[in-house]
């Protein structure tokens, strides 16, 4: 009677398809994929400008790993929606790429002796690493592209060391093994090594086959993903977001995420005879009724809103007062400066937003009192929500209350 034999034994895995040349076309894939990731997640965290106020800081402890934050531009309007666009699609087109690239490496995680050598044990180390890592980024993004967090914690904090722990053992991996998968690939053939399995089973598919599958999943769940960045694909976008429930038609009918409800804003706060902005600066302090803000020049601009989680809209029309108007009236006759912008939402994340100067200044960051033609509707910010251009939408603050120039304490 055989024994069956334990996963430490090579003949355990008994796929014909595992062996370097397979792993080898995963890891270049992933060796370019995940490069794009990270490049676009460390962009999208600095368009937070999380160094600029602390109501902006969702990682207030990432100390040197903030080394590389800049003041994130206006321009292009559009820069946003295509970074974050980016990283959410391509991390859920990765995503069968990354579970075969898995599957071909599983024996290695059980292989004895755990270090033969130095280079053997910073390799299993930086395996160990880069599996725990690559499936907690994985499933923390595609866990709040969903709007259904529920990983214990902040996503942003998560995410974001997540990230670092996860791009450093990629890296070390890659250094590791990219020269050998180069060779491998050179050679166009299938090399002995450690995956191949030394009693395999008869194959049923190919590598080339297995790899079409692979490329197949990955292409289903682009088509099922990036329609949440287009108007006439958004229904196709099965798998992401559509910026919550239907929002309807008319000049109002565009994605949100955070409904009127949802924040707590009640009726007779944004009654037009109720509500006042306050706006505080240099020259004290200025209370303006929605006729107030009416009476001021009115400005239009094309804009997106962007998401974090990955869906956009296509440019609105927005209709309001410029916030750099607004700074004159503040007392700052020249370059305005920082705004923090504060909501009247008794519920959720960002009531309270900061922008830099540079926003401020644009000429299309409005406080917008209309959009495509027609007053905001409650979901959308009524009676007045800021807009700027290339902003993350929670920068973009809704149900605006009050406006502290030079402030952002």
């Amino acid at each position: 009677m055989r024994h069956p034999l334990p996963p430490t034994s090579p003949a355990f895995w008994r796929s014909p398809l595992r062996g370097t040349w397979l792993t080898s076309v995963l890891g270049v894939v992933l060796l370019a994929g995940i490069t794009v990731l990270f490049v676009t997640g460390l962009a999208s965290y600095a368009a937070y400008n999380p160094d600029l106020s602390p109501v902006n800081d969702q990682t207030p402890d990432k100390g040197v790993l903030g080394f590389y934050l800049f003041s994130w531009p206006t321009d292009p309007h559009w820069l946003y929606r295509l970074d974050q666009g980016v990283h959410v699609t391509l991390g859920i087109t990765l995503i069968p790429i990354l579970l075969a690239k898995l599957w071909s490496v599983v024996p290695r995680l059980f292989a004895l002796p755990p270090a033969r050598s130095l280079t053997h044990a910073l390799e299993r180390i930086s395996l160990l690493l880069l599996v725990g890592g690559a499936l907690f980024e994985f499933g923390t993004g595609v866990l709040n592209v969903q709007l259904d967090y529920v990983f214990p914690g902040s996503f942003y904090p998560l995410h974001f060391y997540g990230a670092w722990v996860f791009f450093a053992a990629f890296v070390a991996h890659a250094v590791l093994k990219t020269p050998a998968a180069v060779r491998t690939l050179r050679r166009r053939g299938e090399p002995d090594g450690d995956l191949a399995s030394p009693l395999p089973d008869p194959p049923t598919v190919s590598r080339r086959g297995a790899l079409r599958f692979a490329g197949g999943g990955s292409l289903l769940l682009f088509a099922t993903t990036v329609g949440q960045n287009f108007d006439g694909l958004r229904r196709t976008a099965l798998l992401a977001p559509h910026g919550g429930a239907d929002p309807g038609t008319g000049p109002n009918g565009f994605q949100i995420n955070k409904t009127a409800v949802y924040a707590g804003i009640r009726t007779a706060d944004t009654h037009e005879d109720a509500w006042r902005l306050v706006v505080t600066g240099r020259a004290g302090t200025v209370r303006l009724g929605r006729p107030d803000l009416l009476r001021l020049p009115l400005h239009s601009a094309a804009l997106p809103i962007a998401c974090v989680e990955g869906w956009s809209t296509s440019d609105q029309w927005w209709r309001g007062v410029r916030l750099r108007d607004l700074a004159v009236l503040a007392g700052y006759d020249g370059d305005p400066p920082d705004l923090l912008v504060e909501s009247l939402q008794r519920h959720g994340a960002f009531r309270k937003a900061a922008l830099r100067a540079n926003q401020v200044a644009d000429p299309r960051s409005l406080l917008a009192l209309y959009v495509n033609g027609e007053e905001l509707s409650p979901d959308h910010g009524h009676p007045a929500r800021v807009i700027v251009p290339a902003a993350p939408g929670v920068l973009n603050t809704k149900w605006v209350a009050r406006l502290t120039f030079g402030d952002l304490r």
